[in-house]
């Protein structure tokens, strides 16, 4: 018999955000994700996101075991953009039975109903600027930073209990070797000719990444704003994101495109932390695992290009195949082996097209799914 319990006191957050570790325990490829940064996500106060939206967790029980998780989730500003009726569900495993996810499902669809909503989607962890997606292809390694991870029986799963595509997410695996010294002659040759008219390329300057995200959130709000499934950032999620993300980050692999002092493109590209974090015990940054962290970000053998945006008045100049370049450049340099393109969305043409060009190679597939609750 499952019984499904909600998420209400400390220890209850600890044991949901530490049952993955347990589930995956004999998984080499489980990347265990930071313990403090999942609670802070999950905890009200704590992430922007509960400045306007709302989650209720819970674990599934069998007797006193726990076998299973998951998140519903109520985003208001998902539906106001999009003028829809969804509700969502995230930071969901389970073991492989089939009782255990469809009551976990269940109750995240008696919690949507309960508001009135027509549709189920998911995951998402907790927007669609989050972590996002079922991993259903691609299980041979390890998933790189911010990417999710399960079994593919998860996949199964969901089938079975009534859910289908909504959208795949694609990510490219760019390996630094195959990119051939012509790509990067191009490169420099673009580059020249964006100087001509006014536009220059240079690294993100870390000491300054205050002021860089301001415009920053601009652009990418705008480069993004046509994508499916995209809600503009608050100034709050992407200061969120940012304070996170600057502890990792790497000037050499962050880039800005102006034009006459004015921000039109970024990219971003992290190290792999994650080959970092699998050896950091169940998450935990402290007291050794923080040094590890930081002392080991310059020396990952792969990156994720994670985020990349430009004005739509400035697409098609070169500004992209600049900022593609310049990974390649700093791949060398680091000695870095690959870098992972993602998540691309399936009906983005123009990122697949880039990723190709450079013998890129679709290597995973991630998927949300959603379900008719009405």
């Amino acid at each position: 018999m499952v019984r499904i319990t909600p998420v209400s006191s400390k220890k209850a957050l600890k044991a949901f955000v530490d049952f993955p570790h347990d589930l995956y325990a004999s998984d080499p490829h489980y990347v265990p994700e930071i313990h403090i940064g999942q609670r802070d996500i999950l905890t009200p106060g704590k992430h922007p996101f509960h400045d306007y939206g709302s989650i209720k967790a819970y674990l599934a029980y069998h007797d006193d075991t726990i076998v299973g998780r998951i998140v519903s989730i109520h985003n208001p500003r998902y539906n106001d953009h999009f003028k829809s009726n969804v509700g969502f569900f995230g930071f969901f495993d389970c073991i492989d039975n089939s009782e255990v996810c469809q009551a976990l499902l269940a109750q995240a669809e008696a919690d949507a109903k309960e508001r009135g909503f027509d549709r189920l989607i998911g995951p998402t962890n907790l927007t669609t600027n989050d972590t996002a997606g079922v991993l259903v292809d691609g299980f041979n390694d390890a998933p790189r930073i911010m990417m999710t991870y399960n079994r593919p029986y998860l996949v199964s799963l969901l089938e079975q209990s009534g859910y289908g595509k909504e959208m795949d997410l694609y990510a490219y695996d760019i390996p630094t070797a195959d990119v051939s010294d012509r790509t990067l002659r191009l490169s420099d040759a673009i580059e020249t000719r964006l100087k001509r008219s006014g536009i220059t390329v240079r690294n993100i300057r870390l000491k300054d990444i205050d002021k860089e995200a301001v415009q920053m959130l601009e652009v990418y709000n705008e480069a993004w704003i046509d994508n499916w499934g995209f809600v503009p950032f608050t100034k709050d999620e992407f200061n969120f994101l940012k304070n996170d993300l600057k502890l990792i980050a790497v000037e050499d692999w962050g880039y800005i495109a102006e034009h006459e002092g004015r921000t039109v493109g970024f990219s971003l590209t992290l190290p792999d932390i994650n080959e970092i974090l699998q050896r950091i015990n169940r998450g935990r940054l402290l007291p050794t695992g923080i040094f590890k962290l930081l002392l080991g970000k310059k020396k990952t053998k792969r990156v994720r290009i994670a985020a990349m945006g430009v004005r739509q008045d400035y697409r098609k100049k070169g500004i992209e195949a600049v900022f593609f370049a310049r990974n390649i450049k700093a791949a060398k340099k680091y000695g870095v082996l690959s870098g992972e393109a993602s998540w691309v969305l399936e009906n983005n043409e123009e990122m697949i097209a880039a990723a190709e060009a450079l013998n890129g190679t679709r290597y995973k597939t991630y998927r949300l799914y959603a379900k008719s609750i009405s």
